[in-house]
């Protein structure tokens, strides 16, 4: 079972709100979040409700301030937890153009910069194929973050980002 704790001040302090399940708006719970607490599971956190706005994926571990998780603000609005149902093996197809068109890479492992493995600096569209994971607006690993489940995504707003520039991306092995 998977938990987290959201916390209106840092370094834990403030009001608290625990959480066990996808929950689609947290306005009723707390005002804002400066630090969070990930007890146990995978999450995915929205800046606003129903799942929308910039995404964070935190796995297990203490998050004392929001840019601790690479936080634009302290705007908590949604979340859902992740299930580990495809851990273990991951693979993903990235093209640069929409539709699955245009070069094609295939990736079982991290990226830590799309343009020197795949030289190009935008995937309009991937296949996510067997596990979970995050693609970043930079590379290192640095941005705003997209969670990608598996599936099909024809073009860059289907996994809700406004452009196609994707610096960076890593699995989800953390459950």
């Amino acid at each position: 079972m998977s938990k987290i704790i959201f916390y209106e001040e840092r370094n834990f302090q403030g009001r608290s709100f625990k959480c066990d399940t996808d929950c689609p708006d947290m306005n009723p719970h707390f005002i804002r979040c400066n630090s969070v607490r990930v007890e146990s599971g995978c999450w995915v956190l929205y800046e606003r409700p129903n799942y929308s706005g910039y995404q964070y994926v935190l796995t297990r571990g203490e998050y004392p301030e929001y840019h601790s998780w690479m936080g634009y603000n302290d705007t908590i609005r949604s979340c859902r937890t992740i299930s580990s149902k495809s851990e273990g093996s991951h693979r993903i197809r990235i093209y640069d153009r929409p539709d699955f068109q245009g070069q094609m890479m295939e990736f079982n492992d991290d990226c830590e910069s799309i343009h020197e493995s795949f030289q190009c600096r935008s995937i309009h569209s991937c296949n996510v194929m067997e596990g979970y994971w995050t693609f970043y607006e930079h590379p290192g690993f640095l941005g705003r973050q997209y969670f990608m489940a598996p599936g099909e995504y024809r073009k860059f707003v289907d996994w809700g980002a406004t452009c196609a520039t994707i610096g960076s991306f890593h699995r989800i092995t953390d459950f």
